[in-house]
């Protein structure tokens, strides 16, 4: 199995995409038997059908065993799929995790305006997830605190984030308005948007063949069959 960046993609940050992840956790991430039975030979279009049976996030645990979302991280990384199919990953409602796996991947590709822009507005996205800690054991999170840490930490998941600007540098440079200015809000109340806990958002063993036609034409690929 070829653990090479798509010949295709390009440098990010200056380097390989892949090198956003640090040697000893790729390497771990290469040797486990997730990435080497469930990754193989996944594209952007096929690596939906595994996005969308994440139900947890987390980093490494138990002797830096990577968990699933942190091995569809760096098969993103190698695969580098477009940025409108990365857009319909955060936007789409239905699935938490293929969101938060779309959110941390621009965290660590894009550009610290288009962070800001892309990541903020789910700030309001008060959903609970999964989160499996470095001991093995599953704590209770909630999707804008993940988000949160990713604009405010220097490590999430284990994995060390590009250099972020403050905000309000960019704010003074003018590059970034009000941050206030991205959150969705009421007309008729004038407050912000909050994404609940009543969405249709909890996990499912499976989609239906429906479900994941309607996921894949939203992206622009083929319907099953």
């Amino acid at each position: 199995m070829s653990n090479k960046t798509d010949k295709g993609a390009q440098t990010v940050h200056g380097r390989d995409p892949q090198l956003l992840v640090e040697k000893i956790i790729r390497e771990r991430i290469y040797e486990s038997v997730f990435w080497k039975e469930e990754c193989f030979g996944l594209n952007a279009e096929t690596i939906l059908d595994k996005a969308v049976e994440l139900n947890y996030v987390g980093g490494t645990f138990a002797n830096q065993r990577p968990v699933p979302f942190l091995c569809l991280l760096l098969k993103l990384l190698q695969i580098q799929p477009t940025m409108p199919i990365v857009e319909e990953y955060i936007q789409q409602e239905d699935w938490k995790y293929l969101r938060l796996l779309g959110l941390f991947y621009l965290r660590l590709v894009a550009p610290s305006v288009q962070v800001y822009t892309k990541l903020e507005p789910f700030l309001a996205d008060r959903r609970k997830i999964r989160s499996r800690q470095t001991s093995g054991t599953y704590t209770l999170a909630h999707v804008d605190e993940v988000v949160d840490e990713m604009l405010t930490q220097d490590r999430v998941f284990g994995i060390i984030l590009p250099r972020l600007p403050k905000r309000t540098a960019l704010e003074d440079t003018e590059e970034l308005p009000m941050r206030s200015l991205f959150f969705p809000v009421d007309a008729a109340s004038g407050n912000a948007i909050q994404i609940d806990e009543e969405a249709p958002t909890e996990y499912r063993e499976s989609l239906s063949i429906e479900e994941t036609n309607q996921l894949r034409q939203r992206l622009g690929l083929a319907p099953l069959t």
